[in-house]
């Protein structure tokens, strides 16, 4: 089994609600075990701040899935709650899933790259991911809760 960290995002038709469905949709996914997940976060738009503000959070898996599985299984859930990729980035989205650490994993295939290459950037995935791991070592980066100190997190707001 192997420990993986997903980071969820919605600003459509009901985020909070979308997020919450993601959770359990995760849950459901063979050879996987939804071990825990963070409190829900509001935040303001990153990158293209013309849009509705986010709901995110971040789940803990526990998985058979090899990596390359586990994210096509992430797509799959997207494509299903209406999430089209066509290419634009940072623009809204009904559900946005992104496989942030699969275990100690360094990959850079095309499509996947572990650690998530942004996830040391940006507060509203490590806000969540600091509730369920701050000890965690992200490869190459850092302890999840150093990382955090390092960003500008004012933005994201605990829903609940």
């Amino acid at each position: 089994m192997a420990r993986a960290f997903i980071a969820l995002g919605s600003n459509l038709n009901h985020p909070r609600t979308q997020v919450l469905r993601g959770l359990e949709t995760l849950a459901r996914l063979p050879q996987t075990e939804l071990v825990a997940r963070s409190r829900l976060y509001r935040s303001a738009p990153w990158g293209v701040r013309e849009q509705p503000d986010f709901v995110n959070a971040a789940a803990e898996l526990q998985t058979t899935l090899e990596p390359r599985e586990l994210l096509d299984a992430l797509l799959v859930i997207e494509r299903n709650t209406g999430r089209e990729r066509n290419g634009r980035r940072w623009g809204p989205r009904v559900l946005d899933l992104d496989l942030l650490l699969y275990g100690n994993h360094v990959l850079h295939e095309p499509g996947l790259t572990l650690p998530h290459p942004h996830l040391h950037e940006r507060a509203f995935v490590l806000l969540p991911l600091n509730d369920l791991a701050p000890d965690l070592d992200v490869p190459g980066r850092g302890l999840v809760r150093e990382l955090l100190a390092r960003v500008d997190a004012d933005d994201c707001v605990a829903m609940d």
